[in-house]
């Protein structure tokens, strides 16, 4: 219990940070921030062509050398909020980019400022275009959570491989870890599902 524990608090730390950095990205990309546009541009990039291993290890091992400290639980939940803000972002700004010219028009007439007009009209319309990316990508992050196992973390993966390291039972390890990560992904995947439909309703 305690490692999947590990694996959910993980994992929920990590998709919140990288929904609210993907979002950021993809507002900045969007209005085409000056300098700051580029620099998301360059993350984006970065974030998804670098595997998220590298990435770990340059949190976990690299930063100390830097003067910086974090946690292992830090370490993991930084590297999928880095990793998700990448995919998060782009998922954000196809669906922002969708909505039509004219709602953006409309919002002006209507004297919103760009906020108001993000936060109002565009916004919610994209939200129902970028649902489905968006729980495809938590689904993928909370699997990649299996990378933290590298440094020693004892989620669900460290602890089965730790299992089959002193017992040599692989065959059960394994079919456990495969359960444990079901349980956590079938009803994230229902409700995923039942967000999508929600949107699709306009509801």
């Amino acid at each position: 219990m305690t490692a999947a524990r590990v694996t959910v608090v993980v994992s929920l730390g990590g998709v919140a940070l990288a929904l609210l950095i993907g979002l950021l990205v993809a507002v900045i990309r969007l209005w085409r921030v000056p300098v700051l546009s580029v620099v998301a541009g360059a993350y984006v990039e970065f974030s998804r062509n670098t595997p998220s291993l590298v990435q770990l290890f340059f949190l976990y091992f690299g930063l100390p050398k830097l003067g910086i400290l974090l946690s292992q639980e830090a370490c993991a939940i930084a590297c999928l909020a880095f990793l998700g803000g990448g995919y998060m972002a782009e998922a954000f700004r196809s669906a922002l980019e969708a909505v039509p010219v004219v709602q953006h028009e409309s919002a002006q007439v209507l004297g919103l400022s760009s906020r108001q007009a993000l936060q109002h009209v565009i916004l919610p319309q994209a939200m129902a275009q970028a649902t489905p990316a968006l729980v495809a990508n938590v689904i993928f992050l909370v699997k990649e959570s299996s990378v933290v196992s590298g440094i020693a973390l004892a989620d669900l993966m460290y602890v089965a491989k730790d299992i089959i390291g002193q017992s040599y039972d692989t065959a059960e390890a394994l079919f456990l870890l495969v359960v444990s990560y079901a349980v956590i992904l079938v009803p994230l995947s229902v409700l995923g599902t039942y967000v999508e439909r929600r949107f699709a309703d306009g509801c």
